[in-house]
């Protein structure tokens, strides 16, 4: 069956590429009122670029292919946030702070879950060249204002840093085996097999580690957090970072969840995940990743987020279905006249090919235009 198409692969009908186009108009409309200008990567590059400085678990993800003309190992896109920082360092090459924003299709090699697509459409806002608090905190007071602006708003956000887990690990001496393996541990809150893992490693470290699965909620776990992690330079850091944006963004559905370290593998400090009502899991993901430019010859503070505009558009609302006009084919002036300004206005005018008849209402004809005593009108239109 060649029409078939791959598990987790799916094509986008009328009525849903209708409100996926719309969304995406919308916050990329929302992105550019914050001064974001949009940049359009391409589908392909070199293995080496889409890869470098992003983490085992991208390039696990990204499918792989040679390129006929050079020879060498070509990929095909499965995260954007890479590619914006390479233009951000390699060719836009801003000395001040550059607002770039994106939306395109990217490619796994598997789904993150069992129902979701391989082919989510990615859509996102980075934020480079300032290194303070300030930029973290408008990045995600915009994340929150793309989720309202797609009426499916933040239930949560839940706030972590990668400084926090990065520090204790080195502390206890862990190789990057071990660290790999209590990076899942603390993900999936495996609290037996964890206990198992750092089963060797020294006071206080020990007991720190076995606490960040459960220091998670309000405000009030930093002041957890920072009874029960060791009292480190780079601890206070972090911790006090946190309690700024708690602070800063009290009007915000803002938690903690200390062992939430998705994409630790290029993050550098504040990470966050937000969650939608009937949405399982995160929605939307995004953070700090001060190094990834460095891999292009020039590292840049930088800071974003990033979503899946498919599964943002399955959880908004319908948007209220407009039908099409049917319009006869008539050379008359006044009949072209009003097709024009029916168009301008933004309804859809369709042009009644002949031999059709009976079937315009499955092309969403719900009005026609006739001519009533020598007038061009707009009337409602039954079973054609």
């Amino acid at each position: 069956m060649r029409w078939v198409l791959p598990d987790h692969i799916e094509d986008a009908l009328p009525i849903e590429a209708d409100k996926l186009e719309r969304l995406r108009r919308r916050l990329l409309d929302t992105f550019r009122g914050h001064g974001y200008q949009l940049v359009v990567p391409p589908l392909l590059e070199y293995l080496d670029s889409l890869t470098t400085g992003a983490g085992q678990d991208l390039k696990l993800r990204t499918f792989k292919l040679i390129d006929q003309l050079s020879g060498r190992t070509m990929g095909v896109r499965a995260d954007m946030t890479p590619q914006v920082a390479r233009i951000d360092a390699h060719l836009l090459n801003r000395g001040g702070v550059s607002r770039l924003c994106y939306c395109g299709s990217v490619l796994h090699t598997l789904p993150s879950t069992l129902t979701a697509t391989r082919e989510p459409l990615q859509i996102g806002a980075e934020l480079y060249g300032h290194a303070g608090l300030d930029a973290d905190i408008e990045i995600m007071r915009l994340l929150a204002e793309v989720m309202n602006v797609a009426e499916v708003p933040a239930r949560r956000i839940d706030v972590s840093h990668v400084g926090l887990f990065r520090v204790l690990a080195a502390r206890a001496g862990l190789v990057p085996e071990h660290e790999e393996e209590l990076f899942g541990l603390l993900q999936s809150k495996d609290m037996p097999d964890l206990r198992a893992c750092v089963a060797e490693v020294a006071e206080p470290l020990r007991s720190a580690l076995l606490a960040l699965p459960g220091l998670y909620g309000g405000p009030e776990v930093l002041d957890e957090a920072a009874a029960r992690l060791p009292d480190i330079v780079e601890v206070r850091t972090a911790l006090d970072e946190l309690r700024a944006i708690a602070a800063r963004l009290a009007d915000l559905p803002v938690s903690f969840d200390l062992a939430d370290l998705r994409g630790y593998h290029y993050h550098s400090g504040v990470m966050f995940a937000a969650y939608a009502d009937g949405v399982h899991g995160a929605i939307a993901l995004g953070g700090r990743y001060d190094q990834v430019g460095a891999a292009f010859g020039r590292g840049r503070p930088a800071t974003g987020f990033s979503l899946d505009l498919r599964e943002l558009a399955r959880c908004r609302p319908d948007d209220v279905a407009v039908g099409a006009i049917l319009a006869p084919v008539d050379a008359d002036a006044a009949l072209l006249a009003m097709i024009a300004g029916l168009r301008a206005s933004g309804e859809v005018v369709v042009m009644a090919l002949p031999g059709h008849d009976g079937t315009w209402n499955e092309a969403g004809c719900d009005r026609h235009i006739v001519r009533r005593e020598g007038a061009w009108m707009v009337e409602e239109l039954h079973g054609e």
